[in-house]
């Protein structure tokens, strides 16, 4: 099932996503932290630590929007980092951060998760942070980045996902599908935004079946990590040796 942001709009849900972060990239930040009360620093802590004893030099993080996975990377394992994003403000944001830490080996571009512009086997490692729900086409993005990744390269991707054990099951949906979208549409004054963001945890295929389309991209060794019970997963998986 496709969920897009404006349920009226005939562009496509890339556009559509586009357009979202582009409108709500100056507040962004702020609410990301402010939503999940600081938690998601933590779970992009703990996804960057899965891939410290492989040090990879050279990383891309895609759906990287204002840039707090790409900093992560470099500052916790030294790497020089690409990210890329197809939203042109929320990677204004981005730059502007980076400049303002003084980060010299990050470096930022808009690009299309679905036709990456990059050589083959270009990265040690590809991570995303709460992006690939986003994509239009799943299969073609996880394509493409498993495209891009040295044999023997890791993914790292880190996203929602929905708890299933009572009672933070049901206590934690009262808050993502009510509370979440009520604030959040107040304080970044788009509420397709945070309507659209319970919306596509829900569409999204999670678990067992998120793994299965890693391995049909020809990704193996997949692993998956349930965190906060259940609130995120970070997903693992290696590009096989050629």
């Amino acid at each position: 099932m496709t969920v897009s942001p404006y349920k009226n709009s005939e562009n496509s849900k890339k556009e559509q996503i586009a357009s979202m972060f582009n409108q709500i990239a100056s507040r962004y930040d702020f609410l990301n932290h402010f939503l999940s009360l600081g938690i998601d620093k933590r779970w992009r802590c703990k996804a960057i630590k899965l891939l410290k004893k492989y040090s990879p030099s050279y990383v891309l993080d895609v759906a990287t929007g204002t840039g707090d996975m790409a900093i992560a990377l470099h500052r916790q394992l030294g790497s020089k980092v690409t990210g890329i994003d197809i939203s042109s403000e929320m990677l204004k944001v981005g730059q502007q951060k980076i400049e303002k830490k003084n980060l010299g080996l990050i470096n930022l571009i808009q690009a299309d998760s679905e036709s990456l512009p990059f050589d083959d086997h270009s990265f040690d490692a590809v991570t995303v942070a709460f992006g690939v729900r986003n994509f239009e086409n799943l299969s073609k993005g996880l394509a493409e980045m498993a495209r891009v990744l040295k044999p023997s390269g890791k993914m790292v991707i880190l996203e929602f996902s929905k708890p299933s054990s009572f009672p933070f099951k049901q206590i934690y949906g009262l808050y993502f599908k009510y509370l979440l979208p009520f604030f959040g549409g107040i304080i970044s004054k788009h509420k397709e935004a945070y309507d659209y963001l319970p919306k596509s945890v829900e569409a999204f295929p999670e678990k067992e079946q998120f793994l299965k389309e890693l391995v049909n991209v020809g990704l193996e060794d997949v692993k998956q990590y349930r965190l906060t019970f259940g609130i995120a997963t970070i997903y693992f998986s290696s590009k096989p040796v050629q």
